[in-house]
């Protein structure tokens, strides 16, 4: 069979490494000739284009394939994709993201492509925005799922919300955890050296968050609870792994609230190095508004941390309450609050829930996991008749 990817950048984000993992868990396969459209990769998110390197033809970069709406650069987008995929003939087109999504699977259907997969990984509507954009947004997608034969969601709740906007049928809908290489967090131990560069003493509480410094990310929340969480826990440390726009402002509103020595911004952290980060936190914290299923939760889980999240979206699907860590509702300060309070001092519920979660992660999100379900479904559509057309 051959496949094709497309994704509008290869920053470093859950997204992004889940189709990496894919591409190249798919390579060895019998019978798979597997390949990446990307668009260009710019910005302080950092690349993953280095883990393509050195392996031929495997990547495609289209210039104009750019996230911000450009209608110029759209049209010539749609186009250079239509060729390529002429040109090439796959017998699948796999589009992930918003744009790539909406551009990659049009022009799949116009250069006539047989099976047009879109994995979601987060909502491209949804109340963290306004009406206009989520009216937009809607409309697109449901457009582009015309053309799609089937829709691989990284969480249930991403099929729940896209069929109550009237997109696709629940047959067209495949589940399929985003899987990643648990080894290096199932084996990694404390790290004395990390904690000491970082400036972390060995009696302190390291509250975890990995997660760009960018809206609907749930830091501000965070740095409107850290002086109260603090004052109950003076040895509470804030490890911030991640880098964004906003760093210089949350940085700026760490030291107005005189909590300065108490926040460390460890910036962009290669995702290869995240379990030696993940070993030196005692909880996880994740606050964002919008995500499909965050990566960072299944990550902290396989090093045995518990976690708190915002009930947003997928993350109650691997944050099951007082099983592996507390769900919270969005935006409730006092009961994130009094979660933290209760983990930090409480060494044995910590130990408790991260060894639950652990179990969990190894079961369900394995990388070799993700990429047999992903091949399965692949063998399943091409098995169905409409899947072999003229051309």
């Amino acid at each position: 069979m051959r496949v094709t990817h497309v994704i509008t950048r290869l920053i470093v984000g859950g997204a992004q490494e889940n189709t990496v993992a894919s591409v190249l868990g798919l390579r060895p396969r019998p019978g798979v000739a597997v390949n990446l459209i990307s668009g260009p990769t710019i910005g302080p998110e950092g690349s993953l284009e280095s883990l393509l390197d050195g392996i031929p033809n495997l990547l495609t970069v289209v210039p104009q394939l750019v996230r911000p709406v450009h209608p110029w650069n759209d049209v010539l987008a749609l186009r250079r994709l239509a060729a390529l995929f002429r040109a090439q003939q796959p017998e699948i087109v796999h589009t992930h993201s918003g744009k790539a999504g909406i551009l990659g699977r049009l022009a799949a259907h116009l250069a006539g492509v047989p099976i047009i997969v879109h994995t979601i990984h987060g909502p491209s509507f949804g109340p963290f925005q306004n009406a206009l954009a989520n009216a937009l947004f809607r409309a697109a997608e449901q457009y582009a799922g015309k053309f799609t034969t089937h829709f691989v969601t990284v969480a249930r709740a991403m099929t729940e919300q896209y069929l109550a906007a009237g997109i696709g049928r629940p047959t067209q809908y495949t589940r399929i955890f985003s899987g990643f290489p648990l080894e290096p967090f199932l084996s990694v131990s404390d790290v004395p050296d990390l904690r000491q560069r970082l400036g972390i003493g060995p009696g302190d509480f390291v509250l975890g968050k990995i997660a760009r410094l960018f809206k609907l990310k749930g830091h501000d929340d965070l740095l409107a609870i850290a002086p109260q969480l603090v004052k109950r826990c003076p040895r509470m440390k804030f490890l911030l792994v991640g880098d964004g726009p906003w760093r210089n402002r949350l940085q700026k509103t760490a030291r107005a609230c005189g909590l300065g020595r108490h926040f460390i911004f460890a910036g962009l952290i290669p995702p290869g190095a995240i379990p030696r980060y993940v070993a030196i936190m005692d909880v996880l914290v994740h606050l964002s508004r919008r995500e499909g299923l965050p990566r960072a939760l299944p990550q902290a889980l396989a090093a045995a941390k518990p976690v708190v999240a915002y009930d947003c979206d997928g993350a109650g699907e691997i944050c099951f309450d007082n099983e592996t860590g507390f769900l919270v509702r969005p935006g409730d300060l006092a009961d994130l609050t009094g979660r933290l309070v209760q983990l930090a001092r409480d060494s044995a519920s910590r130990e408790r829930l991260g060894r639950r979660g652990q179990q969990l992660v190894k079961q369900w999100f394995s990388l070799e996991r993700m990429v047999d379900e992903l091949y399965a479904l692949y063998l399943k559509l091409l098995a169905r008749p409409s899947a072999h057309p003229t051309r």
